[in-house]
């Protein structure tokens, strides 16, 4: 057992366990040299949990940190020193990171104080301001500071890391793990491996699916939106469905506005299998979410993003997402072109997904396999 690797991946959100889960349970099925152990820090608990079930991942540690109104300098500081002790019981060889959350941040810090490199699934995404997103923007690049081995999903996100001085020889293309993480979940869905709840109210229209969550939409941003969904609503031929986030400044007036608007359904937050289901069955979706910009696509749906800026530039140079802002006008008048236009509409739902092709953890798993050798 002494030639056994030690590799401890840690992750606290839903997105964050969507993307590592694959790479977790690849590198468990392929790589015997390889002890591949997960520590929880529950930044966010019940949406954490329904994936880690999902993908039957039991953690190793769990931290359990979650508190109601946590501040991010009292989450940050929490996860450094819940992780500490974790960090310093065993001989890690690498720590595994995701993404741009606090728990990504936090973790490689600490890591790099106890001298354990990190590898960054996720690697290299930017937008180029350190106020959009918030604070995911400045989480990434202090990521991407401390990691040794950077896990870049596109040749974009690659360019972005050596022009920050980045080795060339510690950055590796990958594809990302959120792509097999979907595809393989609509798949045992279609397949009715997966069973997920009922839609009643699912009768044949056109279903927008819709997103929003981020701290740039508080406010006026969470109203503008709220606003074009209204508006949308009116055509007889459409169904909205918003899994609402718990976050007061969104579910409070989101519930305001539309809670007895009809043809709008506002939903619990969703299980990942639940929300895959509906991705599949919609005709296209609304969101300010980063990681439905990438899975969206693979499922031949076109996203519109009600953000300004996206450090996910190749979707939109692709053409499978538009940017439109939080912007009431720009809302409509996108979503009622793929609603009327059908020839756009295809267009936006055949273009390849730049994201990866469903073997992005393989990849990942092989490469840390071989760094570690």
């Amino acid at each position: 057992m002494d030639s056994v690797k030690q590799v401890l991946f840690v992750f606290g959100t839903r997105p964050e366990a969507i993307k590592l889960s694959p790479v977790v349970r690849r590198m468990r099925q392929a790589c015997p040299e390889i002890a591949a152990r997960v520590c929880v820090t529950a930044q966010h608990r019940e949406m954490l949990d329904q994936v880690l079930d999902c993908f039957e991942i039991r953690p190793d540690f769990d931290l359990d940190l979650m508190t109601p109104g946590q501040t991010l300098a009292a989450v940050t500081a929490r996860i450094l020193t819940a992780l500490d002790p974790v960090l310093e019981r065993e001989p890690w060889d690498m720590v595994v990171v995701q993404g741009d959350t606090t728990t990504t941040m936090a973790a490689s810090l600490g890591s790099f104080y106890r001298g354990i490199p990190v590898a960054h699934v996720e690697a290299g995404l930017r937008t180029g301001d350190l106020a959009q997103p918030f604070p995911e923007e400045l989480n990434r690049v202090v990521t991407s500071r401390l990691a040794a081995l950077h896990f870049a999903p596109t040749e974009g996100a690659r360019s972005n890391l050596l022009a920050e001085g980045t080795p060339e020889g510690r950055i590796f293309v990958t594809g990302n793990p959120g792509i097999d993480a979907v595809l393989s979940v609509a798949e045992a869905l279609g397949q009715g491996r997966l069973t997920s709840r009922d839609w009643p109210w699912l009768d044949g229209r056109k279903l927008i699916v819709v997103t929003a969550h981020r701290r740039e939409s508080f406010g006026d941003g969470i109203e503008q939106i709220c606003g074009a969904l209204a508006e949308l609503a009116r055509r007889p031929d459409v169904q909205v469905a918003w899994p609402v986030h718990r976050n007061p400044r969104v579910c409070g007036p989101v519930t305001e506005r539309l809670g007895d608007v009809p043809n709008i359904q506002l939903l619990d937050p969703l299980d990942y299998v639940a929300f895959v289901d509906l991705m599949r069955r919609s005709h296209l979706l609304l969101t300010d979410s980063g990681g439905i910009q990438e899975e969206a696509p693979s499922l031949g749906k076109p996203v519109l993003v009600m953000r300004e800026s996206t450090e996910r530039p190749e979707a939109v140079d692709a053409g499978t997402v538009k940017l439109v802002g939080a912007d009431s006008c720009r809302i409509v008048c996108e979503a009622t072109r793929l609603l009327d236009d059908e020839a756009e509409y295809c267009r936006m739902t055949r273009i390849h997904n730049p994201y990866g092709d469903g073997h992005a953890s393989e990849r990942i798993a092989a490469l840390i396999g071989r760094y570690l050798a």
